[in-house]
């Protein structure tokens, strides 16, 4: 070993790690590395997977930061003053009817993790198994094919976070948080239903050999009905009964409603809010469920 800690010749390559606090170095024998990466390796996948994301950091900025300011300077300050005109009464909180900018944002939040979800866990998840096949060097170490799944939806969350983050610090400027005390925990209920809407887009993406339009149609079938009729712009019962039980198993919409309830106190019946977060948490544990089940077997062969 030589004096700056690097092997020396004839001592093997092990691998070396520092001391957090003291700077010290001590050497990992291959055993010891493989079995670190067994242990953490959805981690070390979540690492690789948002160093990756730096590669379009400014495309991720520009989202996190452009989507928010366009709905809200739209809504606020166009369509939102119309509504409120003309409908003063349509948006009811726990006191009293709500400005149809403080209804509305919850859902932007809620819409702005599915979209992410709907961008992250398709072309991306091909790009893994086919184009640029990332999943097959990680899969080679002793990272299982189940951590690379993981690791992929932690990464995930990373950037849902940090977009339905930037996006509730541009709500509490506009003054659309009338109970900031609880309405920051939108955040979470937005990566909730995020995870609840991608993780079995996920799975199925694992499926996907080719792709022969299927994410268009899941853009243009799925994602656009949920974004449009589930109680987004205004309260799902106003909407005909015809299209009504799209919000009702639309993760959109139970995410959403959960927001308004942390955000402005909107009423709801009694255990309501369980169901929501109920329903959430089963499409997301499903969806996580058979994501590491396509996985495996599409790095198994």
């Amino acid at each position: 070993m030589t004096e700056h800690g690097r092997p020396g010749p004839g001592t093997g390559a092990t691998a070396v790690e520092r001391h957090p606090v003291l700077g010290l170095r001590s050497p990992l024998t291959p055993r010891q590395t493989a079995a670190r990466a067994r242990r953490f390796g959805a981690f070390y996948y979540a690492e690789h997977w948002i160093k990756r994301m730096g590669g379009y950091r400014w495309t991720v900025l520009m989202t996190a930061v452009g989507t928010p300011l366009v709905y809200l300077l739209g809504m606020g300050m166009g369509l939102g003053v119309l509504v409120d005109a003309n409908s003063p009464a349509a948006f009811g909180g726990g006191g009293g009817p709500v400005p149809y900018l403080v209804f509305l944002c919850p859902a932007l939040v809620a819409t702005a993790a599915i979209m992410i979800c709907s961008e992250e866990n398709t072309y991306t998840v091909m790009d893994g198994f086919k184009w640029h096949r990332t999943y097959y060097g990680p899969n080679a170490s002793p990272l299982s094919s189940g951590q690379i799944a993981a690791g992929h939806v932690m990464g995930l969350t990373v950037r849902i976070l940090l977009t339905t983050g930037i996006y509730y610090l541009f709500l509490l400027l506009f003054g659309a948080v009338p109970l900031p005390g609880t309405g920051w925990l939108m955040v979470f209920t937005a990566l909730l239903g995020g995870l609840a809407f991608g993780l079995p887009l996920l799975a199925f993406s694992a499926t996907l050999k080719e792709d022969k339009g299927q994410f268009a149609m899941v853009q243009r079938f799925i994602v656009m009905p949920l974004f449009l009729f589930s109680g987004t712009f205004f309260p799902l019962d106003s909407l005909p009964i015809g299209v009504r039980w799209i919000g009702w198993i639309s993760p959109l919409w139970h995410s959403a409603e959960l927001g308004r309830v942390l955000s402005y106190a909107q009423p709801e019946p009694a255990g309501l809010g369980l169901v929501h977060l109920a329903y959430l948490l089963i499409l997301a544990a499903a969806g996580m469920v058979l994501a590491r089940r396509n996985f495996t077997r599409r790095l198994a062969g």
